[in-house]
């Protein structure tokens, strides 16, 4: 009996150590990667949701060509919601997110200690995977506001956004270009719906944001409100790209959100970033997913913008060097020159 019984404690040891052998190598074989986005209701969030979908693989995943994903083995991408572009480029930096989206103005300041970021240790560990899509600055208020410039600005209730955002960094910026500053308006920080709510009970009289069009939060506004987009047109426009290159001239189709104009802004790009210490056979991977055929697909039909975001595109306005990996990946599809 005692024979027996050594024996099936032997036998229960000897599965429990295999099965710890098991989970110990399945845990290993997994690689967990963070997308630093934005806020829920804009647009980088749902973005980054298709791509972190697209360069996923999780263990027991159908193979290429079967239906299913065709990410990077035992990668599980997630897309994290955050404050936005200056937020994710110091989570990169800090090692806190693995990477993120930004504004192409925001982290070539932050790479370079430039522009807004002057006097601040250059982010010289950032680097690029690609250049996504355009993002356009909406400059938000009621349509019987009498709001018609950024000049009417002036002495108004104004949402610049959270700190830590492109928004917030490109607001004052539009308002130094058309001889304003922050202390000309009573400055607010709101973020999406709690922005767009605000306006709708007059707390404030308007409101920027910096998205690719359309974004979620205005199209609810714009179908619960009668809203306007300001332009950023004219002498200030041309101020602001005049001295900051990354910004273009742009407009923002009508019919874009219920019931708006056609209307004239400027707009950055936007890129994804990560740390030079990634590794490279991993960035390399995670690049040559993001534009494979099945990527392609999900992109189409995953988000308004998804369309815009192209392998063709991808060095587009680049002003941070690219990870090892990424540029490893641009040179086999012959976008760069060996």
């Amino acid at each position: 009996m005692s024979i027996f019984n050594n024996l099936v404690k032997t036998i229960a040891i000897g599965a429990i150590v295999t099965g710890s052998f098991a989970a110990s190598a399945f845990a290993q074989e997994l690689k967990f990667f963070t997308i630093g986005t934005g806020g829920t209701s804009y647009t980088y969030y749902p973005v980054g949701g298709v791509i972190a979908n697209a360069i996923s693989k999780p263990p027991g995943s159908r193979e290429c060509g079967e239906g299913g994903s065709c990410g990077v083995d035992n990668l599980i991408a997630s897309a994290v919601s955050s404050r936005g572009s200056v937020d994710n480029v110091n989570a990169i930096m800090s090692g806190l997110r693995n990477s993120g989206f930004a504004q192409s103005d925001v982290a070539f300041w932050a790479y370079t200690g430039t522009g807004t970021m002057e006097g601040k240790e250059p982010a010289e560990g950032l680097r690029t995977i690609a250049a996504l899509f355009q993002e356009d600055i909406h400059l938000v208020a009621l349509k019987d506001s009498g709001i018609n410039s950024v000049a009417d600005l002036k002495g108004k209730r104004v949402s610049l956004d959270e700190p830590g955002s492109g928004t917030f960094v490109d607001a004052k910026l539009i308002l130094e270009a058309n001889g304003l500053s922050s202390d000309d308006v009573t400055a607010e920080a709101l973020k999406g719906g709690a922005a767009s709510e605000a306006l709708r009970n007059g707390k404030i009289d308007a409101f920027f944001v910096v998205a690719g069009y359309p974004t979620g939060s205005l199209v609810e506004l714009a179908s619960a409100a009668d809203i306007k987009l300001v332009p950023i047109d004219g002498e200030g426009a041309q101020a602001l790209s005049d001295k900051y290159g990354f910004f273009s001239r742009s407009e923002i189709p009508a019919g874009t959100y219920e019931g708006v104009d056609a209307t004239a802004t400027v707009a950055v790009g936007a890129q994804w970033f990560t740390s030079a210490k990634e590794d490279e056979e991993l960035i390399y991977q995670i690049t040559k997913a993001l534009w494979n055929e099945e990527s392609r697909e999900l992109l189409n039909v995953g988000h308004a913008k998804g369309k815009a975001i192209t392998m063709e595109t991808a060095l587009d306005g680049v002003g941070v060097p690219l990870h090892p990996g990424a540029e490893r990946f641009y040179k086999e599809a012959g976008l760069l020159k060996e």
